[in-house]
């Protein structure tokens, strides 16, 4: 964690957040308030927001003026992502959303200690570094960026790993899915416990 950025989790560094409609995974289609924070060290070659890594450009904002943006929209609903938003002490965030009756859902690679009070987990662990074994069976979602052949197997190790109650989604990462959905597609056909998730948000040429 940086330095400057409070253990208490008052300030964050704030990249952008923005009213859209949720694109992948199990909440699809949903109107969602995101929030993305800036910060991360797992290091995925093929992340398309590469300028969430270093958190020292985005500013530091106060928590509170966060949660009131997301408190004008009509849906009722926050997705916290990055970046690695697990850097940072979550509990605050969290608990001034729900006092206002918002519920919260978290995207991360797992690969630090979770904080806060989430309505929705998305595991999405990256290889780059791996994600705590204490995370894993939190995960109400599993999603599994697909880059080559090898991710069908690495995907099914992480399966073992969460609830049997845990949501399993494969991915195909954007710049190479001509290439890979087409396998993904057979694979759910044999093993159909495994879903599709698309990055419709991509499709819809919205954020």
């Amino acid at each position: 964690m940086s330095n400057s950025v409070p253990e208490d989790g008052t300030l964050l560094p704030l990249m952008e957040e923005f009213y859209t409609i949720q694109g992948e995974g199990y909440n699809t289609g949903k109107a969602a308030y995101f929030i993305r924070l800036g910060g991360c060290d797992v290091g995925c070659h093929w992340c398309d927001v590469k300028e969430s890594w270093d958190a020292s450009i985005h500013p530091l904002t106060a928590t509170d003026t966060i949660v009131e943006h997301a408190s004008k929209y009509p849906a009722k609903t926050v997705v916290v992502t990055g970046g690695e938003p697990l850097i940072y002490n979550m509990d605050y965030l969290t608990k001034e959303l729900k006092t206002r009756g918002i519920e919260t859902f978290i995207e991360t690679s797992g690969a630090y200690p979770l904080s806060g009070d989430w309505d929705w987990i998305c595991l999405s662990p990256k290889k780059f570094k791996a994600p705590r074994p204490d995370i894993t069976s939190f995960a109400n979602e599993l999603k599994v960026i697909v880059f080559n052949k090898s991710d069908f197997k690495w995907a099914e190790d992480y399966a073992k790993t969460v609830s049997a109650s845990c949501k399993l989604y494969l991915q195909p990462e954007w710049s190479k899915a001509k290439e890979i959905t087409p396998l993904i597609i057979d694979y759910v056909k044999e093993n159909p416990r495994w879903e599709v998730s698309l990055q419709t948000h991509k499709f819809m040429n919205i954020p």
